[in-house]
């Protein structure tokens, strides 16, 4: 079990999105759309992001979304 901690989509930079296997590239991609669509509340959304339709899927035990 990985004691990473988990990127959190709604608040990391580019470059860190782009460490996280499977988004390498995507990272300026995932915060322009963050930036156009406001907050994700899924990680399913990733599906939407411009190149990452089906590429997202092993990358998100990585991943959370947050939470207020």
């Amino acid at each position: 079990m990985s004691t990473a901690p988990l990127i959190d989509v709604n608040t990391a930079s580019a470059q860190e999105l782009d460490q996280v296997p499977g988004l390498q590239g995507h990272g300026f991609e995932i915060v322009r759309y963050r930036g156009e669509r406001g907050r994700f509340t899924d990680l399913r959304q990733l599906d939407e992001v411009p190149g990452l339709t089906g590429k997202a899927d092993a990358s998100k035990p990585a991943l959370t979304v947050g939470g207020d």
